[in-house]
């Protein structure tokens, strides 16, 4: 593979490498304004005996003094009384390399890597019950809607399949986005700059309501693709550095975080010509490059994590509606890689190789409830499995977690009382 995953026709972005050393390749844009993420002490990739940490024994890792002046929130944390159990109930190593990618839909979970392969798990068991193939390499960004499957590769292309079930899931290869003939069409002419991105696209988002798919890239830009047709109708200039993470609320409204440390928000007028999309606000995040976003699900809080190791969050203003900044979470000691939110759950993963849990409390505060060790590796990516995915009539959450380790692990976290119904497993 060559040093840069953009075509020779690109321009090249300073900001974003591919390294020819296994171990120090890294998907997310690389900041000049903080340290690189490849210089993290990282361990080869092998299956570890899994040490799960109560939260207990966590404070050692709080930074004795914040990077940056803000005042973040006050974790909570009760020694005596903890109010949550968790465990590592799968783990699994293949010859895939770094994780990269997670996405849950249905009963099924699709795992993305530096292979050609998205691997596809079905639950509760979380055996592996089929793969999606392709040409391309590293798979860099999943989606799943209804019974499509969107994966974006490291060429800067989009891959599309349809579920359907007969018995078992099978998945039928549909499209790729942009289309083959329509780029070489807008490349003769010219416009080949409209039609695919120009750098590693980094995070993907879909809005089924107006039938579009945003997908956000190391070139600045985030561009707007009809799903019925695959068109691109729009190029958002979205940063002035790489975005490197983008999520849509069920309103519509669109959220793009970047390395010029600010959080955008951006809304679609129908009565806008070429340019539909318009910014409304930028949030700041502290001067500091914002690498993952999570949006609740009723849209009301929105979270950032970044490369100080704080989670920035924002909410909805009771009157005015408008985003507020609400604190900031602090525990993590090295760049936060993943966010994902379901129900009052925050689960962050975090370059410091842990996974954290948290809750969001009926005051809007914020407390640590467990702090998830096991991985070898940076926590790229995460997933809160379906409801569906617990069987055994436990109470709490199920999640899945993919480190540049290699190794990809289930961990569920409960109530305590839950929790001692089964004795605890290793990771």
């Amino acid at each position: 593979m060559g040093s840069s995953i953009d075509s020779p026709n690109s321009p090249q972005c300073p900001s974003f490498a591919i390294r020819d050393e296994t171990h120090n390749r890294f998907l997310r844009s690389i900041s000049t304004k903080e340290p690189s993420f490849s210089e993290l002490p990282h361990t080869p990739s092998r299956l570890s005996s899994g040490s799960l940490s109560s939260p207990c024994h966590h404070t050692a890792s709080l930074p004795s003094s914040p990077r940056h002046s803000l005042s973040p929130t006050k974790l909570k944390l009760d020694h005596d009384h903890l109010p949550t159990s968790h465990r590592c109930v799968s783990s699994v190593l293949k010859k895939d390399g770094q994780i990269l990618s997670i996405a849950a839909s249905n009963g099924l979970v699709y795992t993305g890597s530096e292979t050609n392969l998205v691997r596809v798990w079905k639950l509760p068991e979380f055996t592996e019950c089929g793969q999606l193939k392709t040409k391309a390499c590293m798979v860099v960004a999943l989606e799943v809607s209804n019974d499509r499957v969107y994966a974006a590769y490291a060429d800067a292309k989009i891959r599309v399949w349809r579920r359907t079930w007969d018995g078992a899931p099978k998945h039928v290869r549909l499209a790729t986005i942009p289309r083959t003939g329509i780029y070489v069409r807008g490349y003769i002419s010219g416009k080949d700059k409209m039609m695919k991105h120009m750098g590693a696209i980094t995070s993907l988002a879909i809005n089924i309501s107006d039938d579009i798919l945003y997908s956000a890239s190391l070139d600045k830009t985030v561009k707007v693709w009809r799903i019925s047709d695959h068109k691109c109708i729009e190029t958002i200039q979205a940063h002035t550095d790489p975005v490197n993470a983008i999520v849509v609320a069920d309103d519509g409204v669109l959220y793009t975080a970047s390395d010029d440390a600010t959080v955008r928000v951006w809304r679609r007028n129908f009565c806008s010509g070429d340019r539909p999309h318009s910014l409304t606000v930028t949030l700041p995040a502290k001067n500091s490059p914002v690498k993952t976003l999570s949006l609740t699900g009723d849209g009301a809080v929105l979270y950032g994590g970044c490369t100080d190791g704080y989670i920035h969050y924002w909410h909805k203003g009771w009157f005015s509606g408008q985003l507020q900044y609400g604190g900031a979470l602090q525990g993590h000691t090295h760049a936060v890689m993943c966010l994902a939110t379901v129900s009052n759950y925050v689960i962050s993963g975090s370059a410091d190789s842990t996974c954290r849990v948290w809750t969001r409390e009926q005051d809007g505060q914020h407390k640590c409830l467990a702090v998830l060790q096991g991985h070898r590796g940076p926590v790229r990516c995460v997933s809160v499995l379906p409801g569906r995915a617990r069987d055994d009539g436990e109470d709490g959450c199920s999640i899945c977690t993919g480190s540049l380790d290699g190794i990809l692990k289930v961990w569920h976290v409960s109530p305590k009382g839950n929790a001692g119904r089964r004795s605890p497993q290793n990771g």
